[in-house]
């Protein structure tokens, strides 16, 4: 099948559940050994980085797997070190951190809105392979996607976005901004791949023109890239369901004491 045909979406359904055990045989390998993972998810405004999240953690205990989404720095964070407030949520041993954005909203929008200094922006370049290299020297695997749009693409999504009263939200000014300066934040991009896509930690790009695809082979990848272990589950062979503790000398209180949600349905 060619990169550019559409999948249907019952072999999409069944893609996803295949790959979607294969995420929890990978989550209790990363449990077991005590592995600490983090995936960065970066990409152009309406490129599909977030269906994408959705779909990978789904099956995954959020007990161990976490989503970063940082809001605009704080003027406290503002004034701190660039990468502590990432630095922050890093994981712990068995853990599973995305960053749905990163500390590349600097090499990204920041650059292209003015929302920082060319020294500032010149510093990050120089110092985004170093704090790489420290947090991999560390025993962090770390893996960066870039998911990859075409300009007619994310059109038509923002007209979809326009149009629906569910997903307007998801629109911003600084989004139709970025659609404005489609050519400045290109020449962002390239010149961030120029300085950080590096041996130590590449950038992998995702085609995200197709949805479906560009989710099944994100994860389908992810899960190439850890060299995990299927973790054996050894069931008792006879489970017996304990018997129903018997009536304490305890009345409960009554049931309208209690604030029922409405039974609108």
């Amino acid at each position: 099948m060619h990169s550019d045909e559409k999948l249907s979406k019952k072999r999409y359904k069944k893609e996803l559940k295949r790959l979607r055990i294969e995420l929890r045989r990978l989550q209790k390998w990363v449990k077991m050994q005590g592995m600490r993972v983090v995936l960065v998810f970066e990409g152009r405004d309406a490129a599909g980085k977030g269906g994408a999240i959705k779909r990978l953690i789904k099956p995954l205990n959020p007990r161990f797997c976490r989503v970063v989404a940082l809001d605009k720095p704080t003027e406290r964070e503002q004034t701190q070190w660039y990468f502590q407030r990432y630095v922050a949520h890093l994981p712990s041993a068995g853990e599973i951190v995305i960053f749905d954005r990163s500390w590349y909203n600097r090499a990204g929008v920041e650059r292209v809105m003015g929302f920082c200094t060319d020294e500032e922006y010149e510093r990050f370049l120089r110092d985004a392979p170093k704090f790489e290299q420290l947090l991999i020297s560390s025993g962090i695997l770390l893996i960066k996607y870039w998911f990859s749009v075409s300009a007619e693409e994310q059109k038509k999504r923002f007209k979809k976005r326009i149009n629906s009263d569910t997903k307007r939200w998801k629109l911003s000014a600084i989004d139709l901004e970025s659609r404005a300066r489609w050519q400045e934040y290109s020449r962002a991009k390239d010149t961030m791949f120029e300085y950080t896509d590096t041996e130590a930690s590449p950038w992998y790009v995702v085609p995200s023109d197709i949805k479906r695809k560009a989710r099944l082979n994100c994860i389908h990848h992810f899960l190439s890239m850890v060299d995990y272990e299927e973790v054996e589950f050894v069931m008792p062979t006879e489970i017996a369901l304990p018997p129903k503790q018997e009536e304490l000398d305890y009345e409960r209180p009554p049931i309208d004491s209690q604030r029922i949600v409405p039974q609108v349905y």
